[in-house]
């Protein structure tokens, strides 16, 4: 059994936002707020506490007054990174979990955590994000995720040898898949990675007032 209080909150804004013409994507503005600013809102009531995983613009990203952790692994390699720096700082202040959520997703669900614990028990704390599409595909969205502090040095071994892909990791140790129901107007993943993605966010929030 995971103890709630023992879990940490994990935002991931690592990237280099290529995409968006190398923009620190979780400082985009989205409406009157910053894309993380919605990812802060919708994680902090889910969990003990919050930290920033960032690489860049850690003075812009210290207005939120959550602590910073940048990645411990040089060279930007990817979410992964993100994920083991979160690990390891939160193994350092007596938590045995983390949730890791992606600074770009602004509408990602307000139950995430409650979910992941109901997953994560049968899968040894490991659980990660997936939806359904409209073919009935399951789609994985691994940034999302519920991880085990006892697993940071199996993750940062791979790091070293040159694994990247989130779920390659993931598999390997036979992690949960907690299904998020599509609300049917929207993916609740849908995370923003060009000018046009910012504009569909723009539209949604629209329809949402």
């Amino acid at each position: 059994m995971i103890d709630e209080s023992k879990i940490l909150g994990v935002i991931l804004a690592g990237g280099k936002g290529t995409r968006m013409g190398g923009k620190e994507k979780g400082l985009i503005r989205l409406n009157n707020k910053s894309l993380i600013e919605y990812s802060i809102e919708r994680l902090k009531p889910q969990v003990s506490k919050l930290v920033i995983n960032a690489n860049s613009n850690l003075k812009k990203y210290s207005q939120f007054n959550i602590p910073i952790v940048p990645d411990s692994l040089s060279g930007f390699l990817g979410p992964l990174a993100g994920v083991l720096a979160g690990l390891d700082y939160a193994n350092q202040k007596g938590y045995t979990h983390i949730v890791t959520v992606a600074a770009d997703t602004p509408f990602f669900p307000k139950n995430l955590v409650s979910l992941f614990l109901m997953t994560a028990k049968n899968h040894n704390g490991l659980t990660i994000a997936t939806t359904q599409d409209e073919n009935s595909k399951i789609q994985r969205h691994p940034t999302f995720g519920i991880w085990p502090c006892n697993l940071r040095n199996n993750l940062q071994t791979h790091l070293k040898n040159g694994l990247r892909k989130i779920v390659i990791w993931t598999e390997k140790h036979n992690a949960g898949e907690a299904l998020f129901e599509d609300n049917k107007k929207l993916d609740p993943f849908f995370n923003i990675n060009t000018p046009a993605d910012l504009n569909t966010a723009k539209a949604v929030l629209e329809n949402y007032k």
